[in-house]
């Protein structure tokens, strides 16, 4: 299988005895699973998984740009095939391997923790905290796995030579996620000490766990997950922040609205793209590669942008105070950043209008129209980009949390009931609440409003996929806004391919359909 470390054995030609050697000072399973320190370090390995470039690079590919709100005009065909205009051609493309093969490296780096560190003598409560973190990681994998390519193979234990495990449903990988999240929601604490900030925490679990639910229209039993965060014993906990461009920089990471985030790092000695680098640990990547493939040229890529619809989404309404809603700004980096326009929007201390986006011929993708998504770069801390940010991914913020409340409520007829819990999240942002603005909607206008909170909330941070897959969106009516989709095919590209290299390997692995 693609997850198995195979050792190779060289043979010289003519020799008459076989030579085996033991390294002693090589770590193997019986000689390591043995203290408290072991057992962390193994906890350890499995958050180093999202180091890796399928998830810390090729997902926001696939979530944001393989959506109707980005696309790509990258000079890699490859990138425009996987991720924009469903175009997949080779099952064994690594802009599509590299995110199944990362959510496998991190299951069986948390399967290790879970078989083995039961058996170790250490305190009973930090036992129960490490093995609640690796179901919890493990869960978000499989979550991962389910969203993104569905019907795949489910393993609970350490991976083994002789595993040829079969393809099980995309239900299945669902309902082992949940499993997953709801053990570590009984075992993870409410929060750390400063030494321990940005381990997963019980309302990390039922965050993820409300929204494994919510991806199957569980809507009541996400409702109850939900309700730990906002009402029961997580309530007080998380909090919307005041700024809401916070959420997205480097100088407020962790924050009282950040439910699940992501540790990212600069590692001045890195210099490759994933921990799988050989050589020392000292220079492996602890951050983010994204950011030069979303900043705007000439000081990155911008393999990946934004379509303009979702800018006029944020302009369908001002604040209370006459003035554009401020999560605009905070959202994209393009010609009107600064809504006097081009001549005062800076980007990376450059007035927009000297980027040479509109007149320089040789920058490949530069036109005035550039619309690049802003969340997750780092112009508010220097004036260029690496290949190893430092700037932390909020995946699971409070204000999503309370927006898919509101949907789950409504999704029950308890559309009055859900109102408040969007006022919350318009209120921050400066709008009018929806109890004043539009009052009395109907059960489907009301989702339909939520659908547009949704883009002005959450716009380029890797939940559009799956809203459009929840809501039944996908297909070809959304080429209106996104020309992409007049080829998406309906039965085969609300998943990715099954990669065919671990099918050759495995013939109880099944294709997904229509590929």
């Amino acid at each position: 299988m693609i997850y198995i470390l195979v050792g190779f054995v060289f043979v010289t030609a003519g020799c008459k005895k076989d030579l085996t050697i033991t390294d002693p000072n090589a770590l193997t399973t019986p000689t390591f699973w043995k203290t408290a320190a072991d057992a962390q370090e193994g906890i350890n390995a499995i958050y180093s998984t999202f180091h890796r470039t399928g998830l810390c690079r090729w997902l926001y590919f696939i979530s944001i740009i393989r959506s109707d709100e980005g696309y790509s005009t990258s000079p890699n065909s490859d990138i425009i095939n996987c991720y924009d205009v469903f175009n997949i051609t080779n099952y064994n493309d690594g802009q599509i391997t590299s995110l199944y093969s990362d959510d496998y490296f991190g299951i069986n780096r948390a399967n290790q923790v879970l078989d083995n560190v039961p058996n170790i003598n250490m305190d009973a409560t930090l036992k129960a905290q490490l093995i609640g973190e690796a179901q919890f990681l493990r869960g978000f994998f499989y979550y991962n796995l389910a969203t993104n390519f569905g019907n795949v193979a489910i393993m609970l234990h350490t991976s083994v030579t002789t595993d040829y495990p079969p393809t099980s449903s995309q239900d299945s990988v669902f309902l082992q996620a949940e499993a997953d999240f709801t053990a570590a929601a009984a075992a993870l604490p409410v929060s750390y000490d400063v030494n321990n900030i940005g381990r997963v925490t019980k309302g990390a679990a039922y965050a993820m766990l409300g929204k494994a639910y919510m991806q199957q229209n569980k809507y009541a039993q996400a409702q109850t997950a939900f309700d730990w965060l906002i009402n029961g014993g997580g309530k007080g906990l998380y909090s919307l922040m005041p700024d809401y461009r916070s959420n997205f920089i480097q100088t407020a990471e962790n924050n009282a609205e950040s439910v699940f985030e992501w540790q990212n790092a600069v590692n001045p000695n890195d210099t490759h793209d994933d921990d799988t680098q050989i050589g020392t640990s000292d220079n492996l990547n602890y951050g983010t590669s994204i950011p030069p493939f979303f900043a705007p040229s000439p000081v990155g890529f911008t393999d990946g942008q934004a379509r303009r619809w979702p800018v006029w989404e944020f302009l369908q309404e001002k604040t209370t105070s006459n003035q554009r809603d401020p999560r605009l700004a905070a959202t994209f980096l393009y010609d009107s950043t600064d809504e006097r326009g081009p001549a005062f929007t800076l980007a990376y201390g450059t007035i927009w209008n000297n980027l040479g986006l509109a007149t320089d011929p040789s920058i490949q993708h530069g036109n005035i129209t550039e619309v690049c998504f802003r969340k997750e770069l780092d112009d508010a801390t220097m004036n260029g980009e690496v290949f190893h940010s430092g700037n932390n991914y909020r995946y699971v913020r409070y204000a999503d949390v309370l927006l898919l409340y509101a949907e789950a409520l409504n999704a029950q007829g308890q559309t009055a009931a859900a109102y408040k819990y969007v006022d919350s999240v318009r209120v921050r942002a400066g709008l009018a609440t929806l109890t004043v603005a539009k009052p009395g909607l109907s059960q489907t206008d009301f989702l339909t409003q939520l659908k547009h909170e949704r883009i002005t909330e959450l716009c380029g941070e890797g939940h559009r996929w799956e809203d459009l897959t929840r809501w039944g969106d996908l297909g070809t009516g959304l080429a209106v806004r996104d020309p992409s989709f007049a080829h998406f095919k309906a039965g085969r590209d609300e998943l990715l391919p099954i990669p065919q290299y671990d099918l050759d390997v495995n013939p109880k692995l099944k294709q997904n359909p229509n590929y």
